[in-house]
């Protein structure tokens, strides 16, 4: 059962299949403003679980990401990101969380859903893992496609989670000036009208993220992590429901695992809506949301 509103005051989190959970919340007048999307990786095996003392234990599957192939991968990811089209708000966003064995192909797909108009761009997040592969290049990236379905998405270009430090020699070769509080400038003037940066700003953001390592949601060192396979970490997260949508937006994740997203739209002050099949991933997420005094309501979609 699917409460029967168009908006969600807080949060929920949904337990079933967001193909059969979508249409239903299409159907409520349910928008979404962001959704990040980060489904199997077609790795071809089950994922486990880490129990306490950060073993694995491969009695506690998580989910298994066996499709038979990429072909089965992508018919089931296809209707799924047409569901999810069906509910994008005016200046909504899709965010689809891959690596290097589906997402040339997901593009194809993606740019085939929702237009090739659509597609705004990709960040490469880069795990921070380390090279293992000794017979070619090691993969050390990750990339997210990210789609706007109306053709204009949210976009908080002067947050500061979308600035980073200005390089050294940046620093020294233009930033000689200072104002009367003692902050570094420079100036720039363009068409006859003067701008003026400071140092402390930063610049913008490039496509490129390194700087939220994956060791942060992956090791029992660290109070952030919950023992859910491919966790990703909170900064990401963070900066992502940042740039991408507003105080009070709704920010989904479909198929939201451990809840990260949940998280970290709950701490900007997003409205969030959860939904995963699995019940690890469940009883993990709700867990989670309830360490940070958040409790969905409890209910089964369907």
């Amino acid at each position: 059962m699917i409460h029967g509103r168009a908006a969600f005051d807080s949060g929920e989190l949904l337990h079933g299949d967001c193909l059969d959970v979508l249409p239903a919340l299409e159907a409520e007048g349910v928008r979404f403003d962001l959704a990040y999307v980060d489904p199997p990786f077609n790795t071809g095996k089950v994922h486990s679980a880490r129990v306490a003392g950060g073993a694995r234990d491969a009695g506690s599957p998580a989910y298994d990401d066996s499709w038979g192939g990429l072909d089965g991968f992508l018919s089931m990811l296809e209707p799924r990101l047409a569901a999810l089209k069906a509910l994008a708000a005016a200046e909504a966003s899709v965010w689809i969380h891959l690596d290097y064995r589906t997402v040339h192909d997901t593009k194809v797909l993606a740019d085939r859903v929702f237009g090739r108009a659509a597609f705004a761009g990709e960040v490469v997040w880069v795990p921070g893992n380390g090279a293992r592969r000794r017979i070619g290049p090691s993969v050390t990236h990750q990339t997210i496609l990210i789609y706007a379905p109306s053709g204009v998405m949210t976009w908080n270009a002067d947050d500061a989670a979308l600035r980073e430090p200005y390089a050294d020699t940046s620093l020294r070769m233009h930033f000689g000036n200072e104002d009367a509080d003692g902050r570094r400038y420079r100036e720039r003037t363009i068409g006859g009208k003067t701008y003026r940066y400071y140092a402390e700003s930063g610049r913008r953001l490039g496509s490129v993220w390194s700087d939220c390592p994956a060791m942060r949601a992956n090791t029992p060192l660290v109070k952030e992590t919950t023992g859910y396979p491919t966790q990703k970490p909170e900064k990401l997260l963070d900066r992502i429901v940042r740039a991408a949508s507003n105080p009070e937006g709704l920010v989904l994740d479909p198929m939201c695992g451990s809840g990260t997203t949940l998280a970290a739209a709950a701490k900007l002050g997003r409205r969030f809506l959860g939904i995963d099949q699995g019940e690890l991933a469940h009883g993990v997420a709700r867990e989670r949301l309830a360490r940070l005094g958040v409790t969905p309501p409890a209910q089964r979609a369907g």
